[in-house]
């Protein structure tokens, strides 16, 4: 694993020890991050914005593993993040990629279930304007917890929520009034964004509904 674009270009990630975490490919990665930040330079663009969409940008990574899709999202230049995830060996992991990318003063680690995250809150924390998560394949608690995201005043009106999940698993194309509006597949992995009720306005109607898949 590595940092794929901006100040940490191309700096190894430490993976956790031991087989509970599955890292997320740089290819996926990289799909993921072209299809954030085209989400956010159209948002960027309708509000006048465009010099850096990623300006000001708060972060949660939840299932964080190595903290890799919260790492590149600041090494792209979001102002914060907050990584979620309960294994020991992972929160060490991501403390320590954040000090080898230089990123540790934009960061915070929570080692705990992301569920109980959620539940007790953070004082300081949300609303998001992207969260991240990539849970467990066999976890059923999935679409609860997207609910929750979307139901829980964690993201922003104009937020972004993007899960990397099994082909096996069905999501909603809506919860309440966010929508999902991309839906790219790996093989089995799919990685499915949902925008809130702000970018859904500014989204041309032929635009609302991308899906693909990719060669694995």
């Amino acid at each position: 694993m590595r940092v794929i674009a901006g100040e940490a270009r191309g700096r190894p990630l430490r993976a956790p020890k031991g087989e509970a975490t599955r890292p997320t490919s740089d290819r996926i990665k990289g799909s993921l991050f072209a299809m954030l930040e085209a989400l956010l330079l159209r948002a960027a663009a309708g509000a006048g914005e465009v010099e850096d969409p990623w300006a000001g940008v708060r972060v949660l990574d939840l299932y964080a593993g190595a903290g890799a899709r919260g790492i590149e999202a600041l090494s792209r230049g979001a102002a914060w993040a907050d990584f979620v995830d309960e294994a020991r060996a992972a929160c060490a992991a991501v403390e320590a990629n954040l000090r080898a990318t230089g990123l540790a003063d934009r960061g915070r680690v929570w080692c705990r279930p992301v569920q109980a995250f959620l539940r007790g809150g953070v004082a300081g924390a949300g609303p998001y304007g992207i969260i991240l998560a990539d849970p467990p394949y066999a976890d059923p608690a999935v679409a609860a917890v997207v609910a929750a995201l979307v139901g829980g005043g964690w993201l922003a009106a104009d937020g972004i929520l993007a899960v990397e999940h099994s082909r096996r698993v069905a999501l909603a194309e809506h919860y309440g009034n966010w929508r999902r509006v991309r839906e790219r597949r790996h093989g089995d992995t799919v990685v499915s964004i949902w925008v809130g009720p702000a970018q859904v306005e500014a989204l041309p109607a032929a635009a609302r509904t991308e899906e693909e898949d990719v060669d694995a």
